[in-house]
């Protein structure tokens, strides 16, 4: 039959025509469509797109993790047209990447909206592992996993379960999810829940689930509370290991529960009485009782009084005598000791100890058994610049002054006479308990030479023995005393030729006459020239006068002789 005799198309045949076109024109690069599977061949599946199009898509793509889709010929379903035709006249189309399109739609409303998104997680990569949101895949990291480190994954991969999605890039395709944060929010519903049927006062039963260095957490039923090592018991307490174990039930009271963070403090003593009602008195300032030293620290040690008692002894009140020393040296842990009760604070509760207060001062036993004016014995401990320390009896010192070591000389020179470890006799001078300072002197052994020395006074001759001759004159003693002083140069005689300490040699006796002298100022002053000037004018006064006639020389020479006589 010739063309021109065939039949024109019906208002039917027209629009069907019609529909195909608008639809071809429908498809573009890039776009998702609807396709019908026409055949099934091993591995893949041939669809049409319409407009006498189709495309092959391998069947692994209607499979993945968290989704097993069987195809069947007839079937509808769609892709994703990455080009409409190639070089074998077929349209390149991907069921994955139309999946992915459609994930990354319902994704991006859950990330604007704050929602979970389900996922599987089917692979491990470096720093994470890869998830399956229903065909795009997203990063999770291995901090994102779970609250606490997980080292073995493998229980959770394949397992569909609800992720919350961290960040999301289009352009790059980079999609990153956590694990983490969704058992962090279910925790903390949970958390609300227990919480808000739990009251501070409430006494209940936990398990002890872990044990720090300042405490124990304790599982209260899915919450966890804190029992501090200071809520354990009234007693001190080193470390919670002494009163708990880990996976041992302990009844514990709800001391505190803070509702915004959810921390809830526990206590073991709270259901105790407490030992330090009462406390003053059962421990009296003044008594005197034994305990068990528990710990020792730089400023002291504490002392077990009883279960839940304890005090302290103050570096200060452990010894009368050792000053400065580590408590440690004096006492040792675990150590039973004498004790005096010194102050008791039921408010602060604080107990104040003294050990040294067992024994007698031992400036008080010094003061009984040596008075003043007594003689006693020791080493020399030390020299200082203003004396020694003398050690004597139970660990006491005694300090001689400079100004008691000698009565005629200066101390700084006298000290110097002495040395570290010497063994010196002294006099008790004072004895100051409550300052526990000891006086001794030295000097008071031999007596006060001023006080020994009688009535001398000024103007008297004195007769001296030369101890030493000096450039500047002579040190001298004077005869039947024990008092010393120095005659200087210009003083040894009248006439200045004559004022040559050369004149003099030790062991010579001379007469001088008392210029000076100060019993309170412990001070006498010699002077051979004032004793000749006196002399020349008494002979004046007795053996010539203006007119007899007589020479200088002949009145000295009669009074010299009248003196000799009278010798």
């Amino acid at each position: 039959m010739s063309a021109a005799y065939q039949q024109a198309p019906s208002r039917e045949d027209f629009a069907a025509l019609l529909e195909e076109s608008f639809r071809t024109s429908e498809i573009s690069e890039g776009s998702v469509v609807k396709g019908k599977v026409v055949a099934i061949e091993k591995d893949v599946a041939v669809i049409d797109i319409g407009a006498k199009t189709e495309g092959r898509v391998p069947l692994k793509e209607f499979t993945g993790p968290n989704r097993d889709q069987t195809i069947n010929v007839g079937d509808e379903v769609e892709v994703y047209v990455e080009r409409i035709e190639n070089a074998l006249g077929e349209a390149v189309i991907s069921r994955d990447k139309a999946r992915r399109e459609e994930s990354w739609v319902k994704l991006e409303k859950a990330f604007e909206a704050g929602e979970r998104v389900n996922g599987v997680i089917f692979n491990q990569v470096k720093g994470g592992y890869t998830v399956d949101l229903d065909g795009a895949v997203a990063f999770l990291p291995r901090s994102q996993v779970d609250i606490r480190p997980v080292r073995d994954v493998t229980p959770l991969m394949g397992v569909a379960q609800p992720f919350q999605i961290l960040k999301m890039d289009r352009r790059r395709g980079n999609i990153v999810v956590s694990r983490r944060t969704v058992l962090e929010e279910s925790r903390a519903e949970q958390r609300s829940e227990l919480v808000a049927n739990l009251e501070e006062g409430q006494v209940i039963d936990g398990v002890v689930k872990n044990i720090t260095e300042y405490g124990a957490f304790v599982d209260l039923g899915g919450i966890d509370g804190l029992l501090h090592v200071t809520d354990m018991a009234w007693r001190r307490v080193n470390h919670p290991s002494e009163v708990v174990n880990i996976g041992q039930t302990v009844k514990v009271k709800i001391i505190k529960i803070n509702h915004d963070t959810h921390r809830i403090s526990l206590g073991i003593k709270q259901l105790l009485a407490d030992p330090w009602e009462g406390i003053a008195a059962r421990y009296p300032v003044g008594a005197k009782l034994k305990g068990r030293v528990t710990n020792i620290t730089d400023y002291g040690a504490f002392v077990e009084l009883e279960p839940g008692i304890e005090g302290l002894i103050h570096v200060s009140e452990m010894s009368w005598t050792k000053k400065n020393v580590h408590p440690g040296k004096i006492i040792s842990t675990s150590q039973e000791v004498e004790v005096v009760i010194l102050e008791v604070d039921q408010v602060k509760r604080r107990i104040s100890l003294g050990l040294k207060q067992t024994l007698q001062n031992p400036w008080e036993a010094f003061a009984e058994k040596h008075p003043v004016g007594s003689v006693v014995e020791g080493e020399v401990k030390n020299k200082t610049e203003f004396g020694l320390f003398i050690g004597l009896e139970n660990d006491v010192d005694g300090m001689v002054h400079l100004s008691d070591l000698d009565w005629n000389r200066p101390g700084e020179q006298v000290i110097d006479e002495f040395k570290k470890g010497d063994m010196v006799r002294a006099q008790v001078l004072d004895v100051d308990v409550e300052k526990e300072r000891i006086s001794l002197g030295i000097k008071q052994l031999g007596g006060d030479p001023f006080a020994e020395a009688g009535e001398i006074k000024k103007g008297q001759v004195v007769t001296c023995e030369v101890l030493e001759v000096k450039d500047g004159g002579i040190e001298v003693k004077i005869v039947d005393t024990d008092l010393t002083t120095f005659i200087k140069r210009s003083e040894l005689a009248r006439d200045r030729a004559d004022q040559r300490p050369e004149r003099f040699a030790a062991g010579e006796k001379v007469d001088a006459r008392v210029t000076q002298f100060d019993r309170k100022a412990r001070r006498v002053t010699l002077s051979i020239k004032a004793l000749e000037v006196a002399e020349e004018k008494e002979a004046m006064a007795q053996y010539g006068s203006t007119d007899s006639g007589a020479s200088l020389g002949d009145i000295l020479g009669a009074a010299l002789k009248a003196r000799t006589d009278k010798k």
